[in-house]
């Protein structure tokens, strides 16, 4: 049983949570005009433990990998058990973003249904290239952005909503990069995902349009809470998009490309990540 355990925390991919998918929520406590901290990083634990990471339980639960996937290259098997406990941590959390009002619960609960559509074979938009598009995008970008503006105690804003879309295509011209290395076994349910749907070139080419574009809109966004914020984020999304770019375009679909694209997606969110994170200790006064 503690085996089992184990293996169900894999599944919440925490370290993917937490390292990859938590810059959207730290960019919207930076463009909160002030920050409730004790309140921000309580929920950052709900939003990316209880939400993303029974999201994540969920999804693989319905998808029974066996080959990589995102954030873990050998998937270990989920048993019977695993469905209802991952359905149990998002609505947990859903009963803790009510503390911080309903506007923050209901962009929760949207973000909950959205990935229960994903993943569910009752709606499967997983298995379709432009459904799973709007899924991930609004329940993992623009949700995410929100989430952590509200818990700071923000207001949505036209800035944050420009941030929230420009997050959103950002984190999106990665997405289908992982579907290149599951497309035998998304073929074998039945799942048209995006990368089936245009091959690997039709990827290498939505990630350039949607970075650069995504980009062009967050740096708009952020130049109006700071333009210093703004020249340093262009520079890092410039040199960082030239660098993944040089590695998806030599990509062939190849399985032993895995460990180096995963590792090219890891950077990349990494910077991210890292340059909110600072962002907010600098313009929220953590640092003193």
């Amino acid at each position: 049983m503690f085996r089992e355990i184990f293996h169900f925390i894999l599944h919440l991919r925490l370290h993917y949570q937490f390292l990859i998918l938590s810059g959207g929520y730290l960019l919207g406590g930076f463009m909160a005009g002030e920050m409730n901290t004790q309140q921000f990083w309580m929920q950052f634990l709900n939003v990316h433990i209880l939400l993303f990471g029974g999201a994540t339980a969920y999804n693989s639960f319905w998808d029974k990998d066996t080959g990589p996937i995102g954030g873990l290259k050998n998937p270990p098997k989920m048993t019977q058990w695993m469905h209802p406990v991952s359905i149990l941590f998002m609505f947990a959390g859903l009963i803790l973003s009510l503390w911080v009002g309903l506007l923050y619960a209901l962009v929760y609960f949207i973000s909950l249904v959205l990935f229960w559509l994903y993943s569910t074979p009752l709606a499967r938009w997983k298995g379709d290239p432009i459904l799973s598009l709007i899924a991930i995008g609004i329940s993992t970008g623009m949700a995410s952005v929100l989430l952590g503006n509200l818990a700071a105690g923000g207001a949505i804003s036209w800035p944050v909503l420009l941030s929230s879309v420009g997050a959103t295509f950002i984190l999106l011209s990665l997405y289908p990069v992982s579907q290149i290395f599951q497309m035998e076994e998304d073929m074998k349910r039945n799942d048209r995902t995006f990368a089936i749907a245009f091959g690997v070139t039709g990827v290498k080419r939505f990630f350039t349009t949607s970075y650069i574009s995504g980009s062009l809109i967050l740096l708009l966004s952020i130049f109006w809470v700071s333009p210093v914020a703004a020249a340093v984020l262009f520079v890092g999304t410039a040199l960082s998009g030239m660098f993944i770019a040089s590695f998806i375009y030599r990509m062939t679909g190849d399985a032993d490309e895995y460990a180096v694209v995963m590792k090219t997606k890891f950077f990349a969110s990494l910077l991210f990540v890292s340059f909110f994170l600072v962002g907010n200790f600098i313009r929220h006064g953590w640092i003193t």
